[in-house]
């Protein structure tokens, strides 16, 4: 139980509040007058910066302030005063032949820097942000050269354009493999042997008498794509299956799985968030990256 108890202080000491717990007294000693005077200041300051400033949430904004700065719209001008400064050099990147950026060091230095900042801000969320994708997900290494539309620059840019297997351009990349187990295409002895034959092909442990009658499987229903020797077809974006770079893993698990429920990755069309400079950028920029042929 708190009792007060008023304790006079002897010359030089502190008084006490007059709280009292279990013998211990509190101090009465109040805040240093600076301290105090730097507190009140800074509430002045506080209520003066809300007035003139934007600074209190509304429901579809926020209150202007009387001097009616706005970073947004700031940022909004000075992005537009660059974008003025880069448009000749923008132009000149529209203009130019792909595979000529090269020759021009400052062009080239630019697509490279402005290809760098279009691929971390829209693309690194599923190709990682060195670029090696992530397998797991079917999000492809762009490090390598393995290309299932193609590597060159040309490709590579009709791919960031349109996108693939999008329903928004008509002109995206389409191909669309066949849910063999899933809508019972094969029976689960034909699916079994034609996993075991892409393993077998695909240079990994295998069942060798399971790939024998894989083959005729896989020779009547995937070669159409595949091609027979199961190198793939680029103009389908049909993968190559004899080598060791798999978009979804190359395991007996990761196989089955791809032939019992197929695949089906979907790319945005950029072409519709970004200027064509920018895809060109970009384009350049993945290219250059080691993987592009």
């Amino acid at each position: 139980m708190c009792a007060k108890k008023v304790t006079k202080a002897a010359p030089g000491q502190v008084e006490t509040t007059g709280h009292s717990w279990d013998g211990i007294e509190e101090y009465n000693n109040p805040l240093p007058r600076w301290w105090v005077w730097i507190l009140y200041a800074c509430i002045v300051w506080g209520i003066g910066y809300t007035i003139a400033y934007p600074a209190w949430p509304l429901i579809s904004g926020a209150t202007q302030g009387l001097l009616g700065q706005d970073s947004r719209i700031d940022s909004q001008k000075e992005y537009a005063e660059w974008d003025a400064k880069n448009g000749p050099i923008k132009a000149k990147l529209i203009a130019t032949d792909l595979n000529a950026i090269k020759d021009d060091p400052d062009l080239s230095a630019y697509a490279e820097r402005a290809g760098a900042a279009v691929f971390r801000t829209n693309c690194a969320q599923c190709h990682g942000a060195g670029a090696a994708g992530v397998q797991s997900l079917g999000y492809p290494n762009l490090l390598d050269d393995d290309w299932l539309w193609g590597g060159t620059m040309e490709d590579i840019h009709t791919t960031v354009t349109h996108g693939i297997r999008n329903t928004t351009d008509p002109e995206a990349r389409y191909s669309e493999m066949p849910k063999w187990g899933v809508d019972e295409l094969l029976d689960a002895t034909q699916i079994g042997d034609v996993v075991e034959y892409v393993l077998q092909i695909s240079g990994q442990e295998h069942d060798a008498a399971k790939a024998e009658a894989g083959k005729t499987v896989f020779v009547e229903n995937c070669a159409s794509c595949h091609t027979e020797a199961g190198t793939g077809d680029r103009t389908q974006g049909a993968p190559n299956l004899t080598d060791a770079v798999w978009l979804y893993g190359g395991s007996r698990e990761a196989v089955h799985q791809s032939v019992f429920y197929a695949r089906f990755g979907v790319m945005p069309n950029w072409n519709a968030r970004l200027s064509e400079d920018d895809i060109r950028a970009v384009s350049y920029y993945v290219h250059s990256r080691g993987g592009g042929e």
